[in-house]
């Protein structure tokens, strides 16, 4: 990155010495010559000329090494993503054999285990996918049920049998990037888990454009709240994690014009709220 920083500062500095110095030429050529509109047209055809033959020389330089980094890690990726995608199918493909040729209930749970653990892979697997591709094309956008999304990953935590998930409110439909919203959700869920006590529940409702996620966790102070922003900040150092959940969520809230906020009490619990705006689409049926 600062090789990059130093190479478009010294491209910037060198176009502009070039172009000042055309100018100086302009002027001699002028004042040398005497001023007429004639050669006013044919000064400045040559120096537009030059000037732009120099930018296109520039940014061929500059812009040429970056594209085909691009181009090399777009391979490399494809590549490497293909060959995670085959032990992966093999996985489910055999688990899906052996449910039908076993019976006994000690080892169908294990292989169910053996199932969600594989569907837990292909999840990374397409968040690693969307990851990668996000940093070299843009994402586009779709439109889905926020009903679906929020069902769907709730359903994935409640196979941790850890917390109850109550899900009520209105269904809308966004228009978003489906991936990186999915991501934000989990990340605000596996936060309300992680802060809260097993069994304890975590409340999941959308009204008025607005999507609710509450626990009755131990909560943030104020100081806390100044700070949940802030990358790799963990306000209780004692629990796994990286400090860059919610420094994403605020990340992806900002892009999709989502406006977020925490409300939060010590010792009595959190609660997210997103209330969309233009990704907000239309109304349907009650939760």
């Amino acid at each position: 990155m600062g090789r990059i920083k130093r190479e478009t500062l010294l491209g910037t500095l060198g176009y502009f010495s070039s172009v000042a110095i055309l100018l100086s030429l302009l002027f001699w050529h002028l004042n040398s010559e005497g001023f007429s509109e004639s050669n006013f047209m044919v000064a400045s055809f040559f120096v537009l000329l030059l000037a732009g033959g120099w930018g296109y020389i520039i940014s061929t330089h500059l812009l040429a090494p970056k594209l085909q980094q691009d181009a090399n890690l777009s391979h490399l990726s494809s590549e490497i993503l293909h060959e995670l995608n085959i032990p992966l199918s093999t996985i489910k493909a055999n688990t899906t054999l052996l449910k039908k040729r076993i019976s006994d209930e000690k080892s169908l749970k294990r292989l169910e285990r053996i199932d969600s653990s594989s569907l837990r892979l292909e999840r990374l697997y397409k968040e690693l996918v969307y990851s990668i591709k996000k940093e070299i094309h843009p994402i586009e956008k779709e439109r889905f049920s926020l009903y679906d999304v929020l069902l769907e990953r709730i359903d994935t935590f409640r196979s941790f049998e850890r917390h109850n998930f109550i899900l009520d409110g209105e269904d809308v439909v966004i228009y978003a990037d489906k991936i990186g919203f999915e991501k934000m959700i989990d990340n605000i869920l596996m936060n309300a888990m992680k802060y809260s006590e097993k069994n304890s529940t975590i409340s999941v409702s959308t009204h008025n454009n607005t999507l609710i996620i509450k626990d009755n966790g131990i909560g943030m102070d104020e100081t806390q709240l100044l700070r949940i922003y802030e990358r790799y900040y963990q306000g209780d150092t004692k629990r796994d994690g990286d400090g860059i959940g919610l420094a994403l969520v605020k990340s992806y809230c900002d892009s999709e014009e989502i406006d977020i906020k925490i409300d939060s009490k010590k010792g009595v619990g959190t609660e997210v709220s997103l209330r969309f705006k233009v990704n907000f689409v239309s109304v349907s049926n009650q939760i």
